[in-house]
């Protein structure tokens, strides 16, 4: 079950993470020495999914609708303002840097930048045997012995142990990142747009070589990225947010042919179809204006203001719930596409 509900989420035990009402909010403050909160930066506003072993919930949206502060909160790198973390069923909402210690063992990250999130000083021994240092995890002799077989797993040369990150290509130090978060034999890998700064031939490779990792160690994944191609390539279900809220989510294969938010529904219309008779006939949903200021966002549902579909008194008074519209399919608008703008497009190429 994935969704913004009010009430609490049902939880059975067999879930690998629960997110429920999940909110984040940066305070702005005024003042020197008195400092008073004059309004916040609302980043996640409510955000509840699930995530079942071996899943991939791939996670799209524009700039600054709260992605990387969702995965960032669920780490515990920030401390959410409200909602609530389950992982392997305990509680970690409010677990201090020592109680997550242990925790962090089963929940690793995978950077965005493969050039800036690996210390240039470092070799790369050191840079994927550290994680094994810090859990106090076999000797130095083993720690180098695992280190080796990692790179050996992520198609990297054994012998490059004593490399420096330079001596590596932007593909080469995203799979040295891989390593890393292999280390201990992590359930959940949270990964940060891992491809969004490779060439598109390097992000195939990666995103295979994540795929195998899964298959072969039970890996489960939360995904960002903001190519839909990437998104679909490998996740089992997708969540679209805007504005730090969720619009819609479903399996992949149902998001994609049959999207039922309006803006769901302008993000897949930008997407290349490889079909030049398609591609000619289609218009791209050219949404007007910009998103919002997180600081100040519109009433009720966030979305209305750039919405094809709005409606006066009901859009900008209502917020939308999210509600099921079909097995697994939840949406949060109060007029739902009806037709996929696919099947529209065949039948005008018929």
């Amino acid at each position: 079950m994935t969704g913004q509900a009010a009430e609490p989420m049902e939880v059975t035990g067999d879930e690998l993470l629960v997110v429920e009402g999940l909110t984040k909010h940066f305070p702005i403050t005024r003042g020197i020495i008195f400092q008073k909160q004059v309004a916040a930066v609302k980043a996640v506003d409510g955000i509840s999914f699930s995530l079942q072993p071996g899943e991939t919930l791939g996670i799209v949206g524009e700039s600054g609708c709260g992605k990387s502060t969702l995965v960032r909160c669920i780490l515990k790198l920030l401390e959410p303002t409200a909602g609530r973390i389950v992982f392997q069923g305990e509680d970690i909402t409010h677990f201090s840097r020592r109680d997550m210690r242990p925790k962090r063992r089963d929940m690793m990250m995978v950077f965005q930048d493969p050039y800036a999130s690996l210390n240039a000083r470092k070799r790369v021994g050191f840079i994927i045997g550290e994680t094994l240092e810090i859990h106090n995890i076999g000797s130095s002799s083993d720690r180098k012995r695992r280190v080796q077989e990692l790179l050996e797993i992520v198609g990297l040369n054994p012998e490059h142990y004593n490399r420096f990150p330079h001596e590596f290509s932007g593909g080469q130090r995203q799979r040295i990142g891989v390593a890393r978060a292999l280390a201990v034999n992590p359930k959940l890998i949270l990964c940060d747009e891992p491809v969004s700064a490779l060439d598109v031939s390097v992000q195939a490779q990666i995103l295979n070589l994540l795929k195998d990792l899964q298959k072969e160690f039970g890996l489960s994944y939360v995904f960002i990225a903001h190519d839909l191609n990437v998104v679909r390539h490998i996740s089992d279900r997708v969540m679209v947010m805007y504005l730090g809220k969720a619009a819609e989510v479903a399996p992949r294969e149902e998001l994609y042919s049959n999207p039922k938010h309006p803006y769901t529904g302008a993000l897949l219309s930008a997407v290349p179809i490889p079909n030049p008779a398609l591609g000619r006939l289609r218009s791209p949903i050219l949404l007007e204006g910009d998103v919002p200021n997180p600081i100040d966002p519109p009433s009720a549902c966030n979305f209305h203001p750039r919405c094809p579909k709005f409606r006066e008194g009901h859009c900008d008074v209502e917020t939308p719930p999210l509600e099921p519209m079909g097995p697994e399919h939840l949406v949060a608008c109060h007029y739902p596409l009806e037709h996929s703008p696919l099947e529209s497009l065949t039948a005008a190429a018929r």
